[in-house]
């Protein structure tokens, strides 16, 4: 089977970023042959020159960081634990409607889908998960031009995409609208947006 490379960039922050995660780990889950790679994108720093400092430099901001280093330390050091940590921390923002600031709330995301919150917060505090979190950012600025997420990437397009639904539970559903994505990325370079002029929901 031929496998498809791509990668996912996500803040925890955005529901369509959630949205898209659910897509992709279902499909991955029910047997897509995805290879993915979810890269870390903030939000809170975008695509900033205003020549204030960078988010990663002030330590006001370091609270609103913490979601996506753990996100990257499980990532990067539990990654069979990855998926189930990925989509509980766009649910304790996204459906239980907590703060991702409060170190507290993501501390139980990890641990309600069991990790141990006090490993993955040693690493943070050890520092790469932020200087990760910051080489993935500004690359994704100077090699893709990125400006905000969901942003899928594949090998040398990015593409923007905004979806407006869930797989709830449906590996059939996910993977076909990752193809679309995929097929359009791949084969439709000709397309540059395609936008509703409202939401059809």
């Amino acid at each position: 089977m031929t496998t498809t490379a791509f990668s996912l960039y996500f803040d925890y922050r955005c529901p369509f970023a959630r949205n898209a995660s659910e897509h992709v780990i279902e499909a991955v889950q029910s047997g897509a042959p995805y290879v993915v790679e979810f890269r870390a994108f903030s939000q809170i720093q975008g695509t900033d020159d205003s020549g204030r400092p960078p988010v990663w430099d002030d330590p006001a901001k370091f609270r609103e960081l913490i979601a996506g280093a753990a996100g990257i330390v499980v990532r990067d050091r539990f990654p069979a634990q990855f998926f189930d940590a990925h989509l509980s921390l766009f649910a304790i923002r996204h459906d239980d409607g907590e703060d991702l600031r409060d170190e507290a709330v993501v501390r139980r995301a990890l641990v309600r889908v069991g990790l141990d919150a006090d490993l993955v917060w040693k690493e943070i505090e050890d520092g790469w998960p932020i200087a990760t979190f910051r080489a993935e950012h500004e690359e994704s600025i100077a090699r893709h031009r990125l400006f905000g997420v969901p942003t899928f990437v594949s090998p040398n397009r990015a593409v923007f995409v905004r979806l407006m639904h869930r797989p709830a539970g449906d590996g059939a559903v996910a993977r076909s609208t990752i193809d679309r994505i995929l097929d359009l990325m791949t084969n439709h370079p000709e397309i540059n947006e395609f936008k509703h002029t409202s939401v059809p929901y």
